[in-house]
């Protein structure tokens, strides 16, 4: 199977056709290069606030509900082209509102038209104490047809515990947008942790540069990576694939999920088994004075 995982720029839209045609062309080029899950990152929906004025668009409070007004609109989108197509797309996350404070949510969708959704379990320091995003439903393991799929968004996949929930996984996407360099790199050493202790393929995705118009995102800076365990029948460096920072585009990478089957039975080590053995170790270090 092929992953590809976008570095996604984000657009002002000009008219729905706008937003359809371009997502129309990024599925196209990723199905038209054999690839079968396509990752899109977090809050790329943003700019369907766009769609309602930038005057909205710029307001932290109004975007959040101008995009959640078109998730449904937009899943319906990514419906037709995964049916078209033949893929599974994990659509860009967005907010989505509730009967509280709007969630960041993502969803999977399947060429028969199935949506497993999927809601940030964490916020980053902006989305709770600025914009008020707040943390959604449980974790999900999503059977389909290329495998056992898990999305943790972003910071989530910094959180050790959140990637244990999802060890029965063979995929683990990481839809993700970062204001920084360092940001990048915290997000993609946790995508690399979990596929180590998992041993698991992760596929992170990132917005890429300026979106002046939204005090939320500003501009990012990220890359497309696949990643895997560092073990038998997968690259030493534990990268399957890795682009350059801020270039648009998909970054693909072919994988065998029978080696991940392999790996985890017999690899150089068993870190997913060996998980357990931390049982009754609670990681409180004890004092020991050498003065």
């Amino acid at each position: 199977m092929i992953i590809a995982t976008a570095a996604y720029p984000l657009d002002v839209l000009t008219s729905w056709a706008h937003y359809e045609d371009k997502l129309s062309g990024w599925v196209a080029t990723a199905a038209g290069n054999g690839a079968q899950l396509l990752v899109f990152p977090e809050y790329g929906a943003m700019e369907l606030a766009t769609l309602a004025g930038l005057d909205v668009a710029g307001n932290l409070e109004a975007s959040l509900f101008a995009v959640s007004d078109r998730l449904a609109d937009a899943d319906a989108v990514h419906q037709k082209l995964a049916a078209e197509y033949g893929v599974h797309i994990v659509a860009a996350s967005g907010p989505a509102a509730t009967d509280t404070r709007p969630v960041n949510r993502a969803r999977l969708i399947t060429p028969d038209g199935k949506i497993g959704v999927q809601d940030k379990q964490i916020m980053t320091r902006f989305e709770r104490e600025v914009w008020d995003v707040v943390g959604g439903n449980a974790l999900q393991v999503f059977e389909t047809a290329l495998g056992k799929i898990g999305i943790l968004i972003c910071y989530d996949s910094e959180f050790p515990l959140l990637g244990r929930a999802l060890s029965e996984c063979d995929i683990i996407a990481v839809p993700s947008v970062t204001e920084a360099l360092a940001g990048y790199w915290r997000v993609r050493i946790g995508s690399m942790a979990r596929a180590l202790e998992n041993q698991c393929i992760t596929a992170m995705s990132s917005c890429v540069g300026p979106a002046d118009w939204s005090d939320a995102l500003g501009t990012s800076y990220g890359a497309g990576g696949i990643f895997c365990p560092p073990d038998v029948g997968f690259p030493p460096t534990g990268v399957l694939a890795a682009a350059e920072i801020n270039v648009p585009g998909w970054t693909y990478a072919k994988i065998d999920l029978t080696q991940v089957g392999r790996v985890r039975a017999d690899g150089v080590v068993l870190n997913r088994n060996h998980w357990v053995d931390q049982t009754g170790r609670d990681g409180t270090a004890i004092n020991v004075s050498l003065v």
